[in-house]
């Protein structure tokens, strides 16, 4: 009997390990999911979704949505690839605190930077593509130095020091040896921050406006400002078909983040500064960031401390 008991309760256990994620899944991302198909493509309106689809507005923000979230791509990996560079290749004091304050930016509210920004940038600037460009840079760039870099300190450095022996100039070690070694890691964090450009929603309505749309924020004023339920349902389809190709595409480079027989431990690889070049990269790159998102930061904090009359710290009382 104890047996029997025994066995029932290890067959069971499995089946009640599955059925709880199953009926997670099933509430709270299927059944929405099945709500926005149904709406988008059987609820009976008037415009059918290809005629959703074949509008020249919907064109133009999946364009928009596109190209603004790889150019957003390239300029963050621009911006954190030598602070990357320098903390997988060099120890020096201070270099964990780097790592953590790094990611500070990426989970301040999106809204809250937006007007930080608003109130930084130049008339110019304002309302503008190119603010949308800078904004997604300051939040992921953590996204990068955080892949590249932990990838970056695991790389052989011997491999690049081989082909400076063999007579290979600054420019052919980085073209032949070090991008082809981390054209996983570059490839996985480039993924990400397209995605998290291309479903960016704050930041572009924000610092935009009505001029550049995005699918996210077209979505947002189908079904709030228009109350037309189904577009928003048609163009949420569209971005789930976009963010799920993003993500397979992403999820095959992470596995492929491994390279076997080139990765060492980091305590390996990384070095003393010990000439003056050293020493004015370093500071240089860590100083060029500290700008980048320092600005932004100190004027979160002078919006925080601002009164009618000054400032002070009536906001936090």
């Amino acid at each position: 009997m104890d047996a029997d008991r025994r066995s029932l309760s290890s067959r069971a256990w499995p089946v009640f390990t599955v059925s709880v994620p199953v009926a997670f899944l099933g509430v709270f991302f299927l059944f929405p999911l099945a709500s926005i198909v149904e709406r988008g493509l059987f609820s009976g309106s008037a415009t059918s979704a290809w005629d959703v689809l074949a509008d020249p507005l919907t064109r133009d923000v999946l364009w928009f949505t596109i190209w603004q979230a790889a150019a957003s791509t390239v300029l963050t990996i621009a911006v954190a690839l030598p602070t990357a560079y320098v903390l997988g290749r060099y120890e020096f004091r201070g270099r964990r605190a780097v790592r953590a304050l790094v990611v500070v930016p990426f989970v301040l509210p999106t809204v809250v930077v937006a007007l930080a920004f608003l109130a930084i940038l130049p008339g110019g600037l304002q309302r503008s593509w190119i603010a949308i460009l800078i904004a997604h840079a300051f939040f992921n760039v953590a996204v990068v130095v955080r892949v590249v870099g932990t990838y970056w300190a695991a790389l052989d450095a011997r491999v690049s020091e081989a082909a400076a022996t063999l007579g290979a100039s600054p420019w052919q070690r980085a073209r032949e040896v070090t991008v082809p070694l981390l054209a996983p890691a570059l490839s996985a964090a480039a993924a990400i921050v397209f995605l998290f450009s291309f479903t960016s929603f704050g930041v572009v309505l924000i610092l935009g406006g009505p001029p550049y749309a995005t699918l996210e924020v077209e979505i947002y004023n189908q079904a709030v400002r228009a109350f037309d339920l189904h577009a928003a349902a048609v163009l949420s389809l569209v971005q789930l078909a976009c963010v799920a190709l993003v993500v397979t595409v992403t999820m095959r480079l992470e596995r492929s983040l491994v390279v076997q027989g080139q990765l060492r431990p980091e305590r390996d690889v990384l070095r003393r500064a010990r000439t003056i070049g050293d020493k004015i990269l370093i500071a240089g790159s860590l100083g060029g960031l500290t700008v980048f998102l320092g600005l932004p930061l100190t004027a979160v904090v002078e919006r925080s401390l601002a009164t009618g009359e000054g400032h002070g710290l009536a906001a936090y009382r």
